[in-house]
């Protein structure tokens, strides 16, 4: 028994552990250097399949509101506010899509249309349950990512 427990103890020390080596980098902590974030916000890859929902998605990323997106043909409503994003992962890297995701204001101009996905900075006025929150978690941003990176 003191031997199964010291065993459970030991591995919920080490699944404690790992857990805590990929903590998401808090909104407030994302570093933009040149144009880029070269680290992942999670630790850990993002899903394009996952991604691709998100894109879609009116209730997350709502992507196809402002950008046409071929590989999204039968979706309704693609937006021409922001530009199409057919071979956006020949024009950016992964880094700089990230960034852009993360806080388009920072990377474009401050008063782009296009929202900071994972920021806080996102101006006066913001409906009070929406303050303090982020529109996408880290991991929704790498799974964005992951997506925008297929698209060649």
């Amino acid at each position: 028994m003191i031997k199964a427990t010291i065993v459970l103890a030991a591995g919920l020390a080490i699944s404690l552990s790992a857990g805590a080596l990929a903590a998401d980098v808090a909104p407030g902590d994302v570093k933009v250097a040149d144009n880029m974030i070269k680290a992942s916000l999670t630790g850990m890859s993002g899903d394009a399949m996952k991604g691709a929902d998100v894109f879609k998605s009116k209730k997350l990323g709502n992507c196809l509101a402002c950008h046409a997106n071929k590989a999204m043909a039968k979706e309704l409503f693609h937006g021409n506010v922001g530009p199409a994003l057919d071979g956006v992962a020949g024009r950016w890297s992964p880094d700089q899509l990230r960034a852009i995701v993360v806080d388009a204001k920072t990377i474009f101009d401050p008063d782009t249309v296009m929202p900071g996905f994972y920021t806080l900075n996102v101006g006066k006025f913001v409906a009070k349950k929406f303050q303090g929150k982020t529109i996408l978690s880290a991991q929704q941003v790498e799974d964005v990512v992951a997506y925008l990176s297929t698209l060649k």
